[in-house]
This record gives C-alpha cells, structure tokens and sequence, in this order.
C-alpha cells in the first residue's frame, strides 16, 4: 500500500470563538465615547470652570479610585453571570453621560463652582457603575479566549481603540475649536452618550460563559491575603503600585501644563492628544507577532525604559532647557502612545497569565483594585503637592523650576523605581529582554535587508 504524500496545505490558523467579532465591536464604540468623558475634553472643561490642580487630579483619578468597589462586586458575579453584570452597569454608565451633557448649559444660573460640585457629583456616579461592572470583564473575556490567542486578541482590541481614540478627539478637536463655548462642551458629551448607547448592542451580543462552579456555590470567606501573597502576583502587584504612581498624573498634567503656557489652543491640545493614539497603533504593528512569540514581560520592561526617555522631553520643556513647539511635543505624545498603549495591554495580559482558574474573578478584582487605586491616588497627590508648590518658581544653572518641572521630576524619579520592578516580574514562557533586543535591533532588520536584495534580484 503506497503511503499517502504528506499534504502541504498549511495548517487552518486558529480562529476566535464565534461570536466574539461583537467584543471587537463593543470596543470600538466603547471607545468613541469614554475618551471625551475620561481624557482631555473633560480637563479642559474642568479648566474652564477654573478647576485646581487638586480637582482636576479628582478628574482623572476618579475613574481609578472608584475600581475599589471590584473587591465586594467580585462575590456577586457568580450569582448574577458575567455578562449581566457588565451589561448592567454600562447601561448605567450611559445614563449618566447623559446627565453630563446637561451641565455646560447650566451655566446662565449656576456658578462654575456649582457647575464644578455637579460635574463632580455625576462623574461619581458614571465612575463608581463602571467600577463595579468592570469586576466581570476581564474574568469574561479570559475565560472566552484561549490562552494561546489572548495575546492575538489583546493586540487587535488594542489597535481598534487607538483608531477610535484618535478619532474621538480629533472629533473633540473640530467640535470645541479654538475658544469653545458651553454649548460646544454639551455637543460633546451628546456624542459620547450616544456611542456609549450604540456600544451597549453590541454587549449585549458577545456570547456569555458559565461561571464555574467554584465561584457560584462557594459560601467560603475569600481568602485575599493568601491571593496577595502568591510570589509572582505580589510581584505584580507591586509593579502595578510603581506603575501607578509613575504615570497616573501624566496625562492630565500635560493637559494642564500646555494650557497654562498659554501657546496652545484647545483644538490644538486635542488634536495633539488625539495624535498620540498613533503612536499606540505603530507600537501594536511593531509588536503585534512579538507579545505571545517572547512574552509581556521583557515588552513591559522595554517601554518602561523608553518611558524615562519621554519625561527627560517634558522636563527639558518644562524647564527651559529647550524651547517648546508643535512639533516636540507632537513627537512626546506619538512617544506616550507608543509606550502607554504597549505597557497597558501586556500589563493586562501578564494579568491573565498569573490569575489561575480557581478564583479567577478575585484575582482579577485584586489586581483591579490595587492598580486602579494606586492609579486615582496619584493624580491626587501630584496635585496637592502642585497646589502647594502654588506660583513659585526659581531658577538654577538657567533651569527655570515651577510646580510642573518638578512633578516631571518626580515623575522621572518614579519610572526608574518602576523599570527596577519591571525586571524582577515572573512570568512563565516569557524571554530575556536581551532576546527581544536582539530580535528588534539585529534580526528584523536582516529579514527586511534579505527581502529587499530578493525583491531587486
């Protein structure tokens, strides 16, 4: 009997699980509306209600802080199911948006001060539904995925909420112009409400899981100090800390500080924000077969060291050192795409690789809990300590010294802290930076030169 040719069709590439298409949707709406309500748009409504530094460091780490409530979520999952719980709570989150959208128009009879107190009030309430139903996702979605495509899955999610990011404030940008009125603001939040609400189809059509058995029945008290002191996820949430504090004011502080100078106009803010998704799409092409081929833990290093680079760039503009233009800090935040879109999808997926299947949702809302926290104190902090810094400035070896040079400072001094702990994560399968190095540096460049030479035979 003739033995059969070995066939030289490749073999089918695996495939998502039917049905998860709707995630990808879900996402992409999801993030042309949140943007507007968590990122520039709202600092600089904040600012034109001559918000503090203090308050606008409320702004931006709300959102964080209010994550807090995963921890007694996480034991009501079960009874309830993963995707109602999420469902509910960005049907919530919706609402309020909403309401949102009402407050720039209150201003013909309220002061900004009250109009501040409300703001404040409702994002509260948009922030704590979200912290809340945010305790089921990322269980959802690890137990949907296959191990071996979380990585495919996370760099593809990724990818489209830059573009829609990019997106929402280029659209913020053209919406607000150069000096927006209050209408202008309220317009905004209309559209995010309303692609919030397009996102809730497509929610509601990711296919649902069973939560097992474990997390459903059990009546047993949730053993969180022993989940806090399993080796590589204490390590991880250390790093998370680090993290946290190291990045957790950047984004609305470069808001402010370009503001304050006075050389950039609202429209060219956005804009140049909205630029840095960019960044984050090139990061996800760079990578995109890299994250599950060596691992997120050198990737995660990698960035971290890029990060230090990026905050010297601030601060020699804070400073004086170099004159500030379009133009650097066009490349600055192209740079904070870059690495904040890399650090923060393989942060998430490390998260999914350390949190074993038994008791998954409370390792996940642990690991929420002490990032997110961490995330909200920091803006906090860094702006109490700015208020209290006040207008002083001082000058040495012709370095000018204001209370925004000095949180880049401090900011510069926590990153170093951070890729210190980056070194020391444990993940299993994961390789040696110095591998991933020599892939980007040395091998890639001689595949791409060995096409190139084939191409002009």
């Amino acid at each position: 009997m003739a033995k059969l040719a070995p066939s030289t069709t490749p073999p089918d590439r695996p495939a998502f699980p039917p049905g998860l298409e709707n995630a990808f949707w879900f996402a992409t709406f999801n993030a042309l509306s949140y943007p507007i309500i968590l990122n520039s748009p709202m600092i600089l409504f904040a600012k034109s209600l001559n918000a503090s530094a203090t308050v606008l460091g409320i702004v931006a780490g709300m959102m964080p802080l209010l994550v807090i409530f995963q921890i007694p979520a996480a034991s009501h999952i079960g009874r309830i199911g993963y995707k109602r719980f999420v469902y509910a709570g960005w049907g919530l989150r919706v609402m309020f948006i909403f309401a949102l959208a009402l407050i720039p128009l209150t201003g013909g009879f309220l002061s900004a001060a009250t109009q501040l107190a409300l703001l404040l009030l409702l994002l509260f309430c948009f922030n704590l539904s979200r912290g809340i139903s945010s305790a089921a996702w990322l269980p959802w979605i690890t137990t949907l995925i296959p191990e071996s495509m979380r990585g495919k899955f996370l760099a593809r999610e990724a990818t489209l909420v830059s573009l829609a990011n990019f997106a929402t404030l280029a659209l913020a940008a053209i919406c607000l112009g150069a000096s927006p009125a209050a209408w202008q603001f309220s317009l905004l939040f209309v559209i995010s409400a309303c692609m919030g609400a397009a996102s809730l189809r497509y929610l509601k059509r990711i296919p649902d899981v069973e939560v097992p058995e474990a997390e459903r029945g059990s009546r047993q008290p949730v053993p969180w100090r022993e989940i806090a002191a399993y080796p590589p996820f204490r390590r991880f949430l250390w790093f998370n800390l680090a993290w946290s504090i190291a990045y957790g004011g950047l984004g609305a502080f470069t808001v402010a500080y370009l503001k304050v100078t006075g050389t950039m106009a609202e429209d060219r803010i956005l804009l140049v924000t909205g630029l840095a998704f960019l960044g984050g799409l090139a990061g996800l092409w760079l990578f995109r077969t890299r994250i599950d081929q060596f691992g997120s833990k050198p990737i995660i290093s990698l960035c971290l060291g890029g990060w230090t680079v990026i905050v010297i760039g601030w601060l020699a503009l804070a400073t004086g050192l170099t004159e500030l233009t379009f133009g650097k800090v066009l490349v600055l935040q192209l740079a904070m795409g870059f690495a904040v879109t890399l650090v923060g999808m393989n942060n998430t997926r490390l998260a999914m690789t350390l949190s074993p299947v038994m008791g998954r949702s409370h390792f996940f809302a642990l690991y929420s809990v002490v990032a997110n926290l961490s995330m909200g104190l920091s803006p906090v902090l860094w702006g109490l300590a700015m208020d209290a810094i006040g207008d002083r400035q001082f000058t040495v070896q012709h370095l000018e010294w204001t209370r925004y040079s000095l949180y880049f400072a401090g900011a510069l001094g926590a990153f170093g802290v951070c890729f210190a702990l980056s070194l020391r994560l444990v993940e299993p399968k994961s390789s040696p930076l110095d591998h991933l190095l020599r892939d980007l540096l040395i091998i890639s460049p001689q595949r791409s030169l060995l096409r190139l030479w084939k191409r002009g035979r």
